[in-house]
């Protein structure tokens, strides 16, 4: 196959896939894959037994996980002291996966309920300083309708 023959997007991927940094690429696919349900599709690793990146499946998504390079910029939010983004994972049984990421070590930063804006979410942070809101959507909110409960919400 010629360059020009091969598709710029691999198969099976999606346009946009999160890359994150751990401290321990190896022990955070194991964590992944109890706690939140992950399967493993690649995995490269360095003879130093770092990896490079690892390709975990989320349902019909896949999160690239990669060690820390310091010495590259390459650094995890526990090094850098906190993250701004949040992952956001669907799932049929929310309820179920909450309780299996709480019971494999995830710290609850906001706890599971039925949420305004139609699902049914929590926030989690695991041992690796991600943040990830588990989700269930229940219902369609029409758009004026969470704009509303969200000025309520916000603005007191």
């Amino acid at each position: 196959m010629t360059e020009s023959e091969v598709p710029a997007i691999p198969d099976g991927m999606h346009t946009i896939t999160p890359h994150i940094v751990v401290p321990d690429a190896a022990g955070a696919s194991d964590w992944y894959s109890r706690a939140l349900d992950a399967r493993e599709r690649s995995r490269v690793a360095l003879p130093s037994g770092k990896i490079m990146t690892a390709e975990l499946w989320f349902g019909d998504s896949a999160v690239m996980v990669a060690s820390e390079f310091p010495e590259m910029g390459i650094v995890s939010p526990l090094t850098v002291g906190g993250t701004a983004t949040v992952l956001q994972l669907y799932t049929e049984d929310v309820d179920g996966l909450w309780a299996r990421a709480i019971g494999a070590g995830a710290e609850i930063r906001h706890p599971l309920d039925d949420m305004f804006w139609g699902n049914r979410q929590g926030q989690l942070a695991d041992p690796f300083g991600h943040h990830w809101n588990l989700a269930k959507h229940l219902r369609d909110v029409p758009p004026a309708e969470i704009a509303a409960a969200a000025a309520l919400a916000f603005e007191s």
